[in-house]
């Protein structure tokens, strides 16, 4: 598969699952739209359904629940014309956003709201992709 040779190195550090969707879901957009970004926009709109970016690496989202993370992954065509939140699961718990801060160690999470929870937890997420890639 093509997909294989492009994939993030955050999708090579996460589960086959979370690789298998990537790979599946660009695959079928070369077909329709031709290889390039809109593409990869296509293959991460389809992981976010089923997994959240926590770190440097991909994880099922919590309880199974599926359906996108963020109003761009709910489009039916990506664009990047609107802002994301980096695989960030906006549409989770409150509850489940401190669980995920505390397990990437943000410090001042117990007085943050639900939208500063998730831009500090997106913050996290590209330091230690960062860190990974060095």
């Amino acid at each position: 598969m093509p997909a294989r040779k492009e994939m993030p190195s955050t999708l090579q550090r996460s589960p086959k699952k979370a690789q298998d969707t990537w790979a599946e879901a660009h695959d079928s957009a070369v077909d329709s739209y031709g290889e390039g970004e809109r593409a990869h926009r296509t293959a991460f709109a389809a992981v976010k359904h089923s997994f959240e970016k926590v770190g440097d690496h991909w994880e099922p989202k919590a309880n199974g629940r599926k359906g996108p993370s963020d109003k761009q992954a709910a489009r039916k065509r990506p664009t990047n014309s609107g802002k994301t939140a980096e695989g960030v699961d906006t549409n989770a718990s409150k509850q489940h956003l401190m669980d995920v801060a505390k397990k990437l160690d943000i410090t001042g999470r117990s007085r943050m709201t639900k939208s500063e929870l998730v831009e500090a937890i997106r913050k996290a997420n590209a330091r230690d992709t960062r860190k990974a890639r060095a």
